[in-house]
């Protein structure tokens, strides 16, 4: 596709939203691996951006200290899906981000306007020099704001008991009574930022509450084929 503001090729775009637990990132990664297309965890540069200030012994909560690390915020990742680390500066930090201290704080720095505008223009920078004939890109605003012209936008979405249960076994948690409590509190803050939970004009459903994992895949490989003839 050409972006018609400067008549370059960019990357054909699969862009795909949807709330915490709806298996987005490990759907949307299987997809690209599938076609190969490269892939964006959107999540992963918020995680990173909250390990940042954490690193930095600020608080999370402070949005001038959240401002403060954003503006010296050495992010880097690649966007093959089977090469998913992440680094700030010379750290890898992939394992790092997925840990509670930093889950718990990601909300803090993705709440922030001016933080998401700045992460945002990272997202498309990314993409539009990617070396990939096309990438999936996830995460919570995708097809709204980070690519509301995507040829292929999609809402991943599933019941929240469902979510719960996915992410409680995800984790081998014990407790999917705490594990649900901690997915509705997400949601509910981030939902103040970004509405992730209800589809665009445009953009498709696919709720997976009645579909495994491999099912999935085959249903969001339907929408891109489908876009993708209606496109050609």
């Amino acid at each position: 596709m050409t972006d018609p503001s400067t008549s370059e090729t960019v990357p054909f775009i699969v862009a795909v939203d949807g709330p915490a637990g709806s298996g987005k990132s490990s759907v949307s990664k299987a997809v690209a691996r599938r076609l190969g297309y490269g892939f964006l965890d959107t999540g992963a540069a918020y995680r990173a951006l909250a390990w940042h200030v954490l690193d930095r012994g600020d608080d999370t909560a402070d949005e001038a200290a959240v401002l403060a690390a954003a503006a010296d915020f050495p992010f880097r990742q690649g966007l093959d899906p089977d090469d998913r680390v992440v680094h700030v500066g010379d750290v890898d930090v992939t394992a790092a981000i997925r840990e509670p201290r930093v889950s718990g704080a990601v909300s803090g720095v993705a709440r922030v306007p001016a933080v998401r505008v700045q992460v945002n223009d990272a997202f498309r920078r990314i993409v539009r020099e990617s070396a990939y004939p096309a990438v999936v890109v996830e995460g919570r605003d995708i097809t709204t704001v980070v690519a509301p012209d995507a040829p292929v936008r999609i809402l991943l979405t599933a019941a929240p008991e469902v979510r719960a249960a996915r992410r409680a076994a995800e984790l081998g948690a014990e407790d999917a009574g705490a594990v649900a409590a901690a997915l509705h509190s997400r949601d509910a803050k981030d939902s103040a930022v970004v509405d992730f939970l209800t589809a665009a004009e445009g953009v498709e459903v696919v709720d997976s509450t009645d579909l495994d994992f491999d099912q999935t895949i085959d249903a969001v490989i339907a929408v891109i084929e489908r876009r993708q003839g209606m496109n050609a």
